[in-house]
C-alpha cells in the first residue's frame, strides 16, 4: 500500500444479530485516508458511522472486509488477521469518558506513556502531559481527583489522554458533545490545529454538520450503513450528489419537476410547479427524466419589485408571502410562501420584511442542483 495513505478500508460489513432478525449495520464500504488528513464520517444515528470506526480501533470485529492502518494489516475475516487495539498505534475518544476514577488528572493523562514500549522520562512525561492539559484547558487541575471533574472536564481529560502520545491514528467518536456551545467552537480549532501541528492522522464521527464541515479535510456522508456521498467540506455542501446527501448537510429547498430540454442545442430546463426553471443540467439527464433541484436559502435573493435582472441570469423568478423571518444575529432567517410550498431563505439582517408581505425570489441559474428523485 502506497505509503501516502494512513488507513484503507475494503469491504467492510458488520451485522448484529437480534432476537428476531440480522441488521445490517455497515455494508461493504470502501475508502482511503490520507496520511495527516482529518477525516469525517458524518450522519444520524445508527448510519454505522460508530460501528465503522469500532472496527478500525479493534472494538468490533467485522463479517467481512479488511482494515489496514498503514501497511498493517490489523483485520482480515477471511485472512484470519486480528491485530488487538492495544497493538495498534491509536488514540482513542468515545463518547462516555471511561477515565479511571481512581486516578488524579495527570495520572490519567500520564498513563498511556507509562504504557509505552520505550521508557519516557519521568521529566518528559510531565511535560508532555502538562501541555496537553494546557491545550484542553485543564491546566491548574492535574493534581485534582477525576471524579471530582465537571461532566466537560472529563470529556477534555479523556480527550487529552488519547493526544499525550502523539498516535499515528486518532479516533474520535462525538468527543466534543458534552462541551457548553462557547468551548465546543473553540475547541473545534484547537484539536484541528494541533492535529495538524502533530500531523496526526484523524478519523472523526460525528452528526452535527457545522463540525464536519468546520473541521474536516474530507466529509464521508453515511446513510443506513453506506457512504452517500464522500469529498471535501465545500463539495459536500454546495454539490450534493443526493437528495439525503443535500438535505442532512446543511437546509436546503427541494423542488420537484421534469426535463423539459438538455441538449446543446436546447439549454437546461425544467418544469415546475412553478414554471419552467432554467438552469444547468447534467448531461447523462435527458427530457422526460423526473428529477429534483436543490437549493441552498443563502443563495436565493429576496426583492420587493419585479426583479429586472437579465434572463440569462435567473433561473426563475418566484412572488411568494412572508410567513416568518426570524432574526438569527447574522441573518435573518425566512420561510416564503410559494403557493402551497414553503421556501427557506437567508438575507441580510438589515433587510426589512414584515409578515404577510408580498415578496419576489431570485433563484439563480448556478445555484440549482439537479438530482435523480431516489
Amino acid at each position: 500500500m502506497a505509503n501516502h495513505v494512513a488507513v484503507k478500508i475494503e469491504g467492510l460489513t458488520k451485522n448484529f444479530a437480534t432476537d428476531d432478525s440480522e441488521v445490517q449495520a455497515i455494508r461493504s464500504i470502501s475508502f482511503e485516508i490520507r496520511n495527516g488528513a482529518f477525516f469525517t464520517l458524518l450522519g444520524p444515528s445508527g448510519c454505522g458511522k460508530s460501528t465503522t470506526l469500532r472496527c478500525v480501533a479493534g472494538l468490533e470485529y467485522p463479517d467481512d472486509g479488511d482494515v489496514y492502518i498503514g501497511d498493517e494489516l490489523v483485520v482480515s475475516r477471511l485472512r484470519n488477521v486480528f491485530v488487538p487495539p492495544y497493538q495498534r498505534d491509536i488514540g482513542m475518544v468515545f463518547q462516555s469518558y471511561a477515565i479511571w476514577p481512581h486516578m488524579s488528572v495527570f495520572e490519567n493523562v500520564a498513563f498511556p506513556l507509562t504504557q509505552m514500549k520505550v521508557k519516557v522520562p519521568k521529566r518528559a512525561i510531565r511535560d508532555k502531559v502538562l501541555r496537553v492539559l494546557e491545550l484542553v484547558q485543564l491546566q491548574g487541575l492535574e493534581n485534582r481527583p477525576s471524579p471530582l471533574l465537571s461532566g466537560g472536564q472529563q470529556q477534555r481529560l479523556a480527550l487529552a489522554r488519547a493526544l499525550v502520545a502523539e498516535p499515528k491514528l486518532l479516533l474520535l467518536d462525538e468527543p466534543l458533545s458534552n462541551l457548553d456551545a462557547k468551548l465546543r467552537e473553540e475547541m473545534r480549532m484547537e484539536l484541528v490545529e494541533l492535529t495538524r501541528r502533530l500531523h496526526i492522522t484523524t478519523l472523526y464521527v460525528t452528526h452535527d454538520q457545522l463540525e464536519a464541515l468546520a473541521m474536516s479535510d474530507v466529509v464521508a456522508i453515511m446513510r443506513a450503513g453506506k457512504i452517500e456521498q464522500i469529498g471535501n467540506p465545500k463539495e459536500a455542501y454546495t454539490s450534493p450528489q443526493t437528495r439525503f446527501a443535500a438535505e442532512f448537510v446543511g437546509t436546503t429547498n427541494i423542488i420537484e419537476g421534469r426535463i423539459l430540454a438538455n441538449s446543446s442545442s436546447a439549454p437546461g430546463c425544467v418544469q415546475t410547479i412553478h414554471g419552467p426553471l432554467h438552469c444547468d443540467v447534467p448531461s447523462d439527464f435527458h427530457e422526460g427524466d423526473n428529477v429534483i433541484i436543490t437549493l441552498r436559502p443563502e443563495n436565493i435573493g429576496i426583492v420587493k419589485e419585479y426583479p429586472g435582472q437579465p434572463l440569462d441570469f435567473l433561473g426563475i423568478v418566484l412572488e411568494g408571502k412572508v410567513e416568518i423571518a426570524a432574526f438569527m444575529g447574522d441573518f435573518l432567517d425566512c420561510r416564503i410562501r410559494v403557493k402551497d410550498q414553503p421556501f427557506r431563505v437567508k438575507v441580510h439582517p438589515s433587510f426589512s420584511l414584515t409578515i404577510g408581505e408580498r415578496v419576489y425570489l431570485r433563484v439563480p441559474k448556478k445555484s440549482c442542483t439537479v438530482l435523480q428523485t431516489r
